[in-house]
């Protein structure tokens, strides 16, 4: 699989957290948008497997498909540079700022929506024949989906929001160890085979993925489903963004830097580290 170490991915994520920064508006543009498009389109897919074969852990077991495409491509999402993107600034590098941070980050939600938008309008086409019937079996469900996951959360108060912010932590917790087991092979095999394992695990948790959501909420409201755009603005996405940050950012790459970029000096032990043992009389 030709392995890199921890000490090396770490530097590739500053090297990666950086390049991102200093991109053109419109490559990191267009890169947001087809990476939105794809992994909205992995997500239908994999609710239509759900909907056809009745069991979810196949449509868990397929959905990372659309993440090894859109990572492989060099296309981006938000949940990867909230984890890599402020490293480089931690890292003090040349022209790395928070207010490029921020550029980069804002850039790639809007990509990443019109990304996911487009494909939730062509895939509402055919789940309804141009619009012209009911939603079929998988427009019903995501409309379903949608009903779930905002007045759902919104009907049990302060802990809905509560629990959709942890599940967004968690999501982005497993998807940036994603971003970053690509970085443990040099290899495309090796690649695919690292990025699927945690994918698999956040999706089939049922944890909040902001870019996902971008996807199933807006289908949902075309196709029927029962809750307004606010209740999937107030109630999912602005939390599952905010949960996706913190997630991504303390659990993956902060941990990530402190330990391998920034790795702390061996403990001395005496008797055991050689510039501690005392010289024999």
């Amino acid at each position: 699989m030709a392995y890199v170490t921890p000490a090396e991915f770490a530097a590739k994520m500053v090297d990666a957290g950086e390049s991102k920064m200093f991109m053109s508006t419109k490559d990191t543009l267009i890169r947001a948008f087809m990476a939105g498009a794809i992994l909205a389109l992995a997500a239908a897919f994999a609710v239509t497997i759900a909907v056809n074969t009745g069991n979810f852990l196949v449509a868990s077991l397929l959905f990372p498909v659309g993440f090894c495409m859109l990572y492989l491509l060099g296309f981006d999402l938000l949940t990867g540079v909230f984890t890599l993107c402020p490293l480089a600034v931690i890292a003090k590098r040349p022209g790395c700022t928070w207010p490029a941070v921020f550029r980069n980050w804002g850039l790639v939600f809007c990509g990443n929506f019109a990304g996911a938008m487009t494909t939730a309008v062509m895939m509402a086409v055919i789940f309804t024949m141009g619009f012209s019937q009911e939603p079929n079996a998988v427009g019903q469900r995501i409309g379903v989906i949608g009903e779930a996951r905002t007045v759902g959360y919104a009907a049990a108060g302060g802990a809905g929001l509560l629990t959709v912010f942890v599940r967004a932590v968690m999501c982005n917790w497993m998807v940036s160890t994603g971003v970053v087991a690509a970085m443990m092979s040099s290899s495309v095999s090796g690649k695919i085979m690292a990025m699927w394992m945690p994918i698999l695990v956040f999706f089939y948790l049922g944890f909040e993925h902001s870019i996902v959501n971008m996807f199933l909420f807006p289908s949902g409201i075309m196709l029927g489903g029962e809750f307004t755009w606010f209740d999937y603005l107030a109630y999912n996405e602005i939390p599952v963004i905010l949960g996706n940050l913190v997630g991504g950012l303390t659990f993956v790459g902060g941990m990530i830097y402190m330990t391998h970029f920034k790795e702390s000096p061996k403990r001395k032990v005496a008797g055991v580290n050689d510039d501690a043992v005392t010289p024999a009389e």
